[in-house]
């Protein structure tokens, strides 16, 4: 998985801004087809790409490199036509067309899940504090946002999880964008969220606090309990997951009420999570025997809608 995501996000990247670079076409046609089709690449991988290693800036490192490209292979090798002399040429032009148009539509479709579904939305506080917090998966379409394969009904085993279908995975980075000492380090605690004080994001009564689990060494999963350690905190008619939670950090019980900001337990490895993270859901309230099954609802922190890739930037 490692080596594909840096193939995708590091290799491809690179490639085509060489590519421009050293041999664009000799016709205008041409140049400006590559031109673009690189583009769009860029920015279809910026928004899909889940930037943990590359770190988050890395697109717009990319962004000035194609622009240097650009400039650099116009320069070497001048266009000499408008169009391409040669049926070769032509070939060129028909593949740079389909591949202008698979892209763009993974861009475009990439683009609209920054925008929440048309149902209300959960507005809530956000769960974490002191530091710099970047978003591996969020936002309403399955480009950016991993969770919403849970609403194919046609998966029998999606079914009991369909309330997270909306969710959003975070991740602590540290002031050069990494997220961990290592590409992939085994150790849970070698990363920046990993123990992590999680406070409570509204406030209401807690429901269920599942605790015990074992955290998992780095990239082990719980395929059997998914979530790990979490906690299930009803707010008014909306129930708030926290997910895969550090064993023995829960301090809270079902029964309890909480506010806004009190703590309620640690960021850990715990359930089906490659790597430390915190996972938070919003749905409507599901059952204690499926938990998670619950009418799945978008969620707004602080106003804000947020997607894969973005930042929250939070003071102690």
């Amino acid at each position: 998985m490692i080596a594909l995501l840096i193939g995708l996000q590091i290799g491809l990247p690179l490639a085509l801004i060489a590519w421009l670079a050293i041999a664009p076409p000799r016709n205008f046609l041409g140049v400006l087809l590559q031109a673009f089709v690189t583009a769009i690449t860029l920015l279809a991988i910026a928004r899909m790409g889940v930037w943990v290693f590359p770190p988050w800036w890395t697109p717009y490192l990319y962004g000035l490199l194609f622009v240097l490209s650009l400039l650099i292979g116009v320069r070497r090798r001048k266009p000499q036509r408008k169009l391409p002399s040669h049926w070769l040429g032509w070939i060129a032009v028909i593949i740079f067309v389909a591949l202008g148009v698979f892209v763009g539509n993974e861009a475009v479709q990439s683009w609209a899940g920054q925008f929440p579904p048309p149902i209300a939305a959960v507005d809530l506080a956000f769960p974490l504090r002191d530091g710099d917090y970047l978003i591996l998966n969020g936002g309403s379409n399955i480009r950016i946002n991993a969770h919403l394969k849970t609403l194919d009904e046609s998966v029998p085993r999606f079914r009991a999880y369909r309330g997270q279908s909306y969710g959003v995975d975070i991740i602590k980075v540290n002031p050069f964008g990494l997220r961990a000492k290592g590409l992939v380090p085994s150790d849970p605690a070698a990363y920046q969220i990993y123990g992590e004080s999680v406070f409570a994001p509204c406030s209401g009564k807690i429901i269920q606090a599942i605790d015990g689990f074992r955290d998992l060494k780095v990239p082990q999963v719980d395929l059997v309990n998914r979530a790990g350690n979490y906690v299930v905190l009803r707010c008014s008619n909306t129930d708030v997951v926290l997910a895969h939670l550090r064993p023995q950090s829960l301090s809270v019980q079902a029964g309890m009420t909480v506010k806004v900001g009190d703590c309620i337990a640690e960021v850990g490895n715990s359930g089906a999570s490659d790597e430390p993270h915190l996972h938070i859901s919003a749905q409507r309230p599901g059952s204690l025997i499926e938990p998670f099954s619950g009418d799945p609802l978008p969620i707004r922190f602080d106003g804000r809608f947020l997607v894969r890739g973005d930042r929250m930037i939070m003071p102690q």
